[in-house]
């Protein structure tokens, strides 16, 4: 399984991300240790100089990182025909009890560098780079979670072996499962609907205040946080039942597949996109102030607002439309 070419890329792709991390995080000690703008000591010019290549370097490396997410999700879903009893991704991941854990911690490593490469940018659109520290402590915190994915995820690949009978979709996501995934399944509908629907209004009004006035941005990304949780559960408790028109299949990972266009592709990506705008937005708010970002960081925290407000927007309309034209009616 591990000749596959997908699962050959993601490996690859889970063995560079890594040690480039490792790369960096070493020199990101170094320079949190010893960073001093004011000193113009050949230690200063040498981590000045070495910063340059590793924001460059770890700029391209989390951008694949977060490709990869994806990449792993298809990976997933085209090889459950390998495997008896699998329908989908839900039973490829279930051959072994490293699938899940690698789904999760590319789920937490997604936002991570998606967040860092939103400090860095802001970083370096500074001449006197203000966030150095912050960057490098954050990219520190985030290479032992990327080192710990690469592990898993050759655990994950190297156990998976194609005569193992798995589970399907419809056993892990029931009402009747007792794991985590059947808890949220059995989540009731009509008031899930109402927790989604409220948290969306609620992003949607602070990013529009926050947009047009600059204030309250820890509540906007607060609540950009909640809802991406919340949306996360909306789709196996309701969102995905109208695209199956069946009250009974609660998989998120079916609607991947050609049958139903595709669309969990774009229904994924919208969200997560959503949620690493509002999270960064967030995460800039204590620097609004620092000496050279005086001017940059509120017009990114604007733009992140509104790539989360259409993200979001874009989300809820798929499945409001869904909902509308779908023949099944829950009660």
């Amino acid at each position: 399984m591990i000749l596959h070419p997908a699962v050959l890329a993601l490996l690859l792709i889970a063995l560079l991300v890594s040690g480039m991390g490792m790369y960096a995080g070493y020199y990101g000690i170094k320079i949190v240790r010893g960073w001093d703008t004011a000193s113009g000591s050949e230690q200063q010019l040498e981590l000045e100089r070495r910063t340059y290549l590793v924001s460059t370097i770890m700029s391209y490396i989390l951008t694949v990182e977060l490709l990869s997410f994806f990449l792993f999700i298809y990976t997933a879903d085209d090889l459950h025909t390998q495997f008896t009893g699998a329908m989908c991704a839900a039973g490829t991941l279930a051959v072994n009890s490293f699938g899940y854990p690698v789904l999760l911690l590319k789920i937490v490593n997604f936002l991570l560098a998606g967040v860092w490469l939103i400090v860095n940018h802001a970083d370096n659109r500074g001449y006197d780079y203000p966030l150095i520290r912050v960057k490098y402590r954050l990219l520190n915190f985030a290479v032992p979670l990327l080192l710990l994915e690469c592990f898993l995820l050759f655990a994950y690949f190297s156990g998976v072996k194609p005569d193992v009978i798995t589970s399907c979709c419809g056993s892990l996501f029931s009402h009747e499962s007792s794991s985590f995934s059947g808890d949220l399944a059995s989540l009731p509908h009509r008031p899930m609907q109402i927790v989604f629907f409220s948290g969306m209004a609620i992003t949607a009004f602070s990013g529009v205040f926050f947009c047009l006035r600059g204030r309250a941005g820890y509540l906007f990304s607060l609540s950009a946080s909640a809802t991406f949780l919340v949306s996360l559960a909306s789709v196996l408790s309701f969102i995905c039942l109208y695209f199956y028109e069946l009250p009974t299949h609660h998989c998120p990972f079916c609607l991947l597949q050609k049958e139903y266009g595709y669309i969990g592709y774009l229904l994924y990506a919208t969200l997560f996109g959503g949620a690493v705008a509002g999270i960064g937005t967030g995460v800039l708010m204590p620097f609004r102030k620092t000496g050279s970002l005086v001017r940059i960081i509120p017009v990114m925290q604007r733009r992140l607002a509104f790539v989360t407000l259409v993200c979001y927007l874009l989300f809820t309309l798929i499945a409001v439309w869904k909902m509308i034209v779908s023949a099944l009616v829950l009660g």
